[in-house]
């Protein structure tokens, strides 16, 4: 690897693979201060230690007590978080300090913020119409960006952490159930969309990872299938991002439907490849438009919900295709850990908290067959 010159950084590999890069920043109260980032890719990497220098060499203000809350969270974003966010959750965060974060507390100073600040600015938001959940990611990103105030000795506490956000109501779920879900796949099975409805429910993927599956993740013959790719929006441009946990990457074998429904899925999209001739854009997605290309979310939620509609089913997300995996498996008898592993869930708890209501609906089963057991 060529020297780099003196104020460009460091960048190399580690012992894990990954790459990390290093500049010198500056320095506060007599001590150096650098700036780090970390990714598999080296792109990657070096493009944000670009941004890093870039920022550095731009004479944007320095971390100190005395900078205004809008100065730390632009400076916070683009040197500290920016280098451990996906790129679809940057977009997110500059989106909130933009419209919300900035305009709403970038006045105060840091170092006399106080709770009731916070706690107004975040009562404030939700009068004006800003639902429930998103006044909690603004409070959970500001939280985040005191906190590393709060390591830096730049605040002596972070007071976002000392307000409650308001509480988000609790997303009903509404599954199919058995019945539901046989008739959708029945009702479906010649249709274009039929084979990703039918992978949907038997595999319970998230949208993104259904939409960024591709052909190499896929082998019929052995009726496997990996997770490895996640497909988002980013720019308006339709993008392939690694999982976000490393959960989420995983290796599910498949049910004979699900292998049924994909066969059905190549041959189709083989015959639309010879339809579509020069028009064709090789992409090695499994699920495309007639012309080879991934789809958008939005483009599949609409046809979920017309064919909903059509055949007679309950209006629900489709995000709820997954949630319908889950009960239909637990109402099955499969537990919290099969449906973890399935879901590719980060920790038990998280799916605890999603579907301990169906576990708490079976114990009426289980009573039932404590009885037998106790009856002799």
């Amino acid at each position: 690897m060529s020297r780099r010159a003196p104020g460009e950084g460091s960048l190399y590999r580690r012992a894990d693979g990954r790459w990390e890069a290093a500049v010198e920043l500056g320095r506060r109260d007599g001590r150096r201060v650098r700036g780090f980032a970390v990714g598999r890719s080296r792109t990657e990497v070096a493009a944000r230690l670009r941004t890093m220098v870039r920022l550095r060499d731009e004479g944007r203000e320095r971390p100190d007590a005395r900078m205004r809350v809008g100065a730390w969270l632009r400076y916070w974003l683009d040197t500290v978080a920016a280098p451990t966010l996906r790129r679809s959750t940057l977009d997110s965060y500059e989106d909130l300090l933009r419209v919300h974060l900035v305009p709403g507390l970038g006045d105060h100073r840091l170092a006399t913020l106080t709770p009731a600040d916070v706690a107004r600015f975040l009562a404030e938001r939700h009068a004006t119409g800003l639902s429930a959940r998103r006044v909690a990611y603004l409070h959970a990103v500001l939280r985040r960006a005191l906190g590393v105030a709060e390591r830096w000795g730049l605040v002596t506490r972070n007071v976002a952490r000392l307000v409650d956000p308001p509480r988000v109501p609790r997303h009903e779920i509404t599954p199919l159930t058995a019945d539901d879900a046989r008739r959708l796949l029945a009702a479906t099975a010649a249709e274009r969309h039929g084979p990703l409805w039918a992978t949907a429910l038997g595999t319970g993927l998230r949208q993104g990872e259904l939409l960024g599956l591709r052909w190499a993740d896929v082998d019929l013959d052995a009726r496997r299938l990996r997770v490895r790719h996640t497909l988002a929006l980013v720019d308006g441009r339709s993008v392939l991002l690694e999982p976000k946990t490393s959960r989420s990457r995983r290796t599910l074998v498949l049910a004979d439907a699900v292998v049924v429904a994909l066969r059905t899925q190549r041959e189709r999209q083989a015959a639309e490849r010879i339809a579509a001739g020069e028009r064709w854009i090789a992409t090695d997605h499994v699920f495309t438009s007639r012309r080879g290309t991934p789809y958008h979310g939005a483009t599949v939620l609409r046809a979920f919900q017309a064919t909903l509609e059509r055949i007679g089913l309950p209006r629900m997300r489709f995000h709820d295709l997954r949630h319908s995996t889950a009960t239909l498996l637990l109402g099955d008898g499969f537990g919290l850990q099969d449906i973890k592993e399935l879901l590719g869930h980060s920790t038990i708890v998280l799916t605890s908290d999603t579907y301990g209501h169906v576990v708490e609906g079976r114990q009426a089963d289980v009573a039932r067959g404590m009885d037998r057991l106790l009856a002799g």
